[in-house]
């Protein structure tokens, strides 16, 4: 078998595929073959010399050797490293550029190692052609996978100084003591020269210095020692930039970690323009110099670890140069002494570049000239000058977040709460994101919130919002949160009233707002408890189609949440009710789910629906109307999600009503004139008494729809007599046995009882078992009537005007809200 290998390498070392690698003894290379570095190593190709085949070559200074390999794609499974040893301690140093060596090797995956031996307390130099390097992380990855690393070794000691890619800013490295330069090529590279030369050796008294050269705008991260494996103990080394006179440099730390200090603290130094005398000292946690012009040293100082828990010490930053772009000295005063709980970030918008090399500029805000972020933060009671390092002030956006608290109802009911956004956000010239307001109070105290002049519309898909502003409401308390939705002004919706905390989020969209926001009207307060999660108030416009939908609308109405929408009918309009849906499309595992739709006024009808029963027909409504919808426990996880939409037709005059009008009218008149008749003949008859005659053959009925009517009857004369002098004779059936005639008199008294403005009363939401019925409370609905639908007529009781809890209603009037009612029908019966 081995004979046969060695004849099979044999006649491939005749073949053109074969290598010969010659190697001078004064070079001081050694080239090794080997497997790659798959784990675990893959054995499909051999090296075959004329003595033995195998899986791994080693070629020493002095020896020339002749190989082939036993597979046909050899760049697969095989790596090459070629190491060159310098020696830089005794004798002339082998300044200028290196070169590749040896020449002509096989196409595989190979790496350049050059070991440079130099005395401890010397620097070596190593400067780099043109396109320069640009550091990256040790676990990146070069895009044309040319890679540089270089080392420190000083005695047994060796310490990575970074890892490098081609096309960058680093123009020179100088490492104290011996350095170890590793260049990796791909097999398929065309790279004939090494890109670098040892240019000068020199006492520097750190670990390294790296040098970045800039040309024009453009950024560079840079990575401290070791990064990020930690900073060596009570090490030091330096960056040096070089900026060019017209352009500005701005420091950025990204990532920094901090060791435990036994002695000293770790700092980092900046020799600055002006200031090479001394340096200015910053702790890793202070805010970095910005807009420096010219040329500056940044310096890294470790401290002496503590032995037990050393920690570690690691710094990754950015450079940014770019043009000056505050050449008008704009300086913006922003003046939050008298806001109080509010803060404000400006900071970068996200940017999605095609191009990650490309450079873009960076937006900064200043605090003072060498003070200036990415990200600025301003709090409340403080006056802040600021000004911004920015072409575009576009790639800028503000957000805002105030807290409105109330925990004591007797200091805060009364008071109105703006929420607008701050002069000091909308004079500044950058684009504000969002606006938050974060609405805090007990469980027992509840928001209102109210736009009177533009009102909100929901944001629904038959109803979008083209406007540059939106609100999204939601209530934020744990376990119990409700989405609102999203709504903007000129709509229908005057008030909303809500349980739990509230967040509302202004969101912009264009430069618009900055007009609009001069007309904001949302204002919100404090008020007492309510029953339902939700209470809408709409106020349409007669011209108006408005859709309204359930709150949760993706997710559903969470079980057992009862929301009411209190709609005003205007003046002499026919309001159209009707539901984008057939039903409800639930099915309760607990309790029932319920549509109440109720008109505001005396002996309403109730129309109920259930989630197992078809939602009503459209309904026309002659009054203001209550619309509740309450919801079950669900059986699956589909919850309940209702849409409904109301327009408005003039109101038209019944003919039937007219004619009944103009009958009733007719007998009045033929009732005063049997009066003036009968009043003439008794002047005549003065023996005889005075009476009044009942024609039984008058309509006393009162039309059907008092809507026609001006007045309320209580209001005009219609039901007073004309004359009533005497008793009234009703013939022979009131005779007295003495035969004498006792007139009875009837006393009108015209309704006076409540104007029927209260939300309908809900049936239960939930049959618990710790719920009690009394006998003598009337169940809502009978059980041998479940497939039937509802309509009921409630006697209203005397409303009781307090300060409890009440909803007001378009015309003023005080009403209670839609589970109270329930509970004040119980008390009357």
């Amino acid at each position: 078998m081995a004979a046969g290998l060695l004849l099979a390498a044999a006649q491939l070392l005749q073949l053109a595929g074969s290598f010969a690698i010659s190697l001078r003894a004064v070079d001081n290379i050694t080239v090794t073959i080997k497997q790659g570095s798959s784990v675990p190593p893959i054995n499909y190709c051999k090296i075959c010399t004329s003595q033995t085949c195998t899986y791994e070559l080693r070629i020493t200074a002095g020896v020339k050797e002749n190989f082939a390999f036993l597979c046909e794609t050899p760049e697969k499974y095989l790596v090459m490293e070629i190491q060159k040893n310098i020696d830089c301690t005794s004798g002339p140093c082998p300044f200028g550029d290196v070169h590749l060596q040896p020449s002509e090797l096989p196409r595989l995956n190979r790496t350049f190692f050059w070991d440079v031996k130099a005395n401890k307390k010397v620097g070596l130099e190593l400067k780099f052609s043109t396109p320069w390097l640009r550091q990256i992380g040790p676990t990146d990855t070069c895009p044309d996978l040319i890679t540089y690393s270089i080392s420190s070794c000083i005695d047994t000691t060796t310490v990575s100084i970074g890892t490098f890619c081609r096309n960058g800013s680093v123009s020179r490295v100088k490492v104290q003591g011996g350095v170890v330069m590793a260049l990796k090529l791909p097999w398929n590279s065309e790279l004939t020269t090494s890109g670098f030369n040892i240019a000068n050796r020199s006492s520097i008294k750190r670990l390294c210095v790296i040098e970045s050269t800039f040309k024009g705008e453009t950024s560079a991260t840079l990575m401290s020692a070791n990064y990020p494996l930690g900073f060596p103990e009570d090490e030091l080394m330096t960056w040096q930039f070089v900026v060019p006179s017209d352009l500005r440099a701005s420091v950025i730390f990204r990532n920094y970690s901090l060791s435990n200090c036994e002695r000293k603290e770790e700092r980092v130094e900046y020799y600055l323009p002006g200031l090479f005398s001394s340096p200015e000292v910053f702790k890793l946690s202070d805010k970095q110099p910005a807009n420096i012009a010219g040329n500056f040293n940044l310096s890294l100082q470790g401290c002496d670890y503590d032995d037990q828990n050393p920690g570690i010490l690691s710094l990754l930053f950015q450079i940014v140069v770019q043009h000056p772009q505050n050449e008008e000295n704009a300086t913006y005063l922003i003046d939050l002494v008298k806001e109080r709980d509010i803060s404000i970030t400006i900071q970068p918008k996200s940017r999605h570049s095609g191009h990650p090399l490309q450079f873009e500029p960076e937006c900064l805000i200043c605090k003072d000239p060498r003070t200036c972020e990415r990200n600025v933060t301003l709090t409340s009671g403080t006056i802040y000058r600021i000004f911004f390092l920015c072409y575009d002030l576009e790639n800028l956006r503000i957000t805002a977040e105030k807290t409105i608290a109330c925990w004591d109802l007797k200091r805060c009911q009364k008071k109105i709460y703006h929420l607008t956004v701050p002069r000091a956000i909308s004079q500044l010239p950058v684009r504000l994101d969002k606006f938050i307001w974060k609405l805090l109070a007990p469980e027992e105290i509840n928001v209102e919130i109210m736009s009177p002049s533009l009102k909100l519309q929901q944001h629904i898909q038959e109803q979008r919002c083209n406007t540059s502003y939106s609100y999204g409401i939601v209530s934020t308390t744990k376990g119990k949160e409700l989405n609102l939705g999203i709504f903007c002004p000129g709509g229908s919706i005057e008030k909303i009233q809500m349980r739990d905390n509230i967040t509302i989020s202004l969101k912009t969209f264009g430069r618009g707002f900055l007009n609009d926001s001069l007309n904001q009207d949302l204002k919100m307060s404090f008020v007492p408890f309510i029953k339902e999660e939700c209470i809408f108030t709409v106020i349409p416009d007669p011209k108006a189609q408005v859709y309204l939908q359930t709150p949760n609308w993706l997710e559903g109405l969470p079980p057992y949440v009862s929301v009411s929408w209190n709609i005003t009918v205007p003046s002499k309009q026919v309001a159209r009710l009707a539901f984008l849906k057939e039903r409800m499309d639930i099915a309760c595992e607990t309790g029932r789910a319920y549509v109440n739709i109720q008109e505001q006024k005396p002996k309403a009808e109730e129309t109920v629906r259930r989630e197992d029963e078809l939602l009503p027909e459209p309904l026309h409504m002659y009054h203001h109307f209550w619309v509740n919808i309450s919801n079950c426990k669900p059986v699956n996880k589909k919850q309940l999600s209702l849409q409904f939409w109301v327009t408005f037709v003039p109101q038209k005059r019944d003919v039937t009503v007219i004619i009944a009008v103009v009958v009733g009218v007719a007998g009045a008149l033929s009732i005063i004139g049997i009066v003036i008749c009968c009043t003439r003949k008794r002047k005549k008859e003065s023996q005889n008494p005075e009476v009044g005659t009942y024609n039984v053959n008058i309509n006393t009925q009162m039309p059907g729809r008092r809507g026609l009517f001006k007045k309320r009857r209580q209001e005009n004369d219609s039901h007073v007599y004309a004359v009533i002098d005497d008793a009234m004779v009703y013939g022979d059936l009131l005779k007295e046995s003495n035969g004498s005639v006792n007139p009875e008199v009837d006393v009108y008294r015209p309704f006076d009882g409540p104007v029927g403005d209260t939300p309908p009363t809900p049936p239960p939401i939930s049959f618990k078992r710790d719920t009690q019925i009394s006998n003598s409370e009337e169940l809502p609905f009978g059980p041998e009537r479940d497939s039937e639908p509802y309509t009921f007529a409630h006697h209203k009781p005397e409303e009781t005007r307090g300060n409890g809890d009440t909803s007001v209603n378009s015309t003023g009037d005080v009403g209670m809200s839609f589970l109270e009612s329930k509970e004040q029908e119980g008390l009357v019966e």
